[in-house]
């Protein structure tokens, strides 16, 4: 399904929102294991706390258009990259009752959006980068998340945004795999995160950040299109997307209850 990442030993690993979470445990593995980073996130200073010497750190904000242009034309035009990981994303609960529009472009435009215009430079480098080097590792992993399975309560700009970021790498895996590009979607479960920390419920099969690192990078050394953890946990969400309508609904309100959250509050 992909062209497997055999070694991380000097593979050139471009981290899209390095700065914390995920990204940043993910930064410390891939380190670790040999490769050669370049990290981005708009949090410079968080990322120079990573103490990852040798890794390239870039300030960039992924809603500035202008900006991310710059910084892919630096990269891509001098030692390029060969694997892209994007995980720059935020979340905010946002329900019916609390909706605010702001917050909801907000998420649109960092989850979702902000992919569009990195692709309008990502897919010409790969595609050229593809015919002078077919055999070469690497391509574009996006991180989206079981949120975007089915419909779930206070995910009402965050499910959707991942719902359309899987859609994106399915498409885009259809097109490109054929021509030696990888294409990786990436669904984590509950991660304890700084994202995460504002849920005020019990977040079933809660993992840390080292743990969802651990499970990428093994997974992108895979041939699978799809990485997804915790099992114990995607496996059910996973069955949740075949039930018919008639049945998922009334499921999810009576496991809900009246206070609409996906598990039971926290003392």
């Amino acid at each position: 399904m992909n062209p497997p990442i055999r070694s991380w030993r000097g593979l050139r690993v471009w981290i899209i929102g390095a700065s914390s979470g995920i990204g940043a445990a993910l930064a410390h593995e891939l380190s670790r294991q040999g490769a050669e980073l370049i990290l981005s996130a708009r949090r410079l200073e968080a990322m120079q706390g990573l103490g990852l010497s040798k890794a390239k750190l870039i300030r960039l904000d992924v809603c500035d258009p202008q900006r991310l242009a710059e910084v892919c034309g630096e990269l891509l035009a001098s030692d390029g990259v060969d694997l892209v990981v994007w995980m720059a994303g935020i979340y905010r609960p946002l329900s019916s009752a609390s909706y605010k529009l702001e917050d909801a472009l907000d998420m649109t435009r960092t989850n979702y959006v902000a992919l569009l215009y990195a692709l309008e430079h990502l897919l010409p480098y790969f595609l050229n980068r593809s015919q002078k080097h077919p055999k070469a590792s690497g391509g574009l992993a996006i991180v989206s998340s079981v949120a975007g399975f089915r419909g779930l309560p206070k995910a009402l700009a965050y499910g959707p945004t991942k719902a359309a970021l899987s859609h994106l790498a399915e498409v885009l895996h259809l097109e490109l795999a054929p021509q030696g590009i990888g294409v990786w979607v990436i669904h984590p479960g509950f991660v304890q995160t700084p994202a995460t920390a504002i849920n005020d419920f019990t977040m079933p099969a809660l993992i840390s950040a080292e743990q969802a690192a651990l499970e990428i990078a093994g997974g992108l050394q895979k041939a699978a299109f799809e990485i997804h953890f915790p099992r114990r946990f995607t496996y059910l969400m996973k069955a949740l997307r075949l039930l018919p309508d008639r049945i998922y609904f009334p499921l999810l309100r009576r496991a809900l209850g009246p206070t609409g959250s996906v598990a039971a509050k926290k003392p």
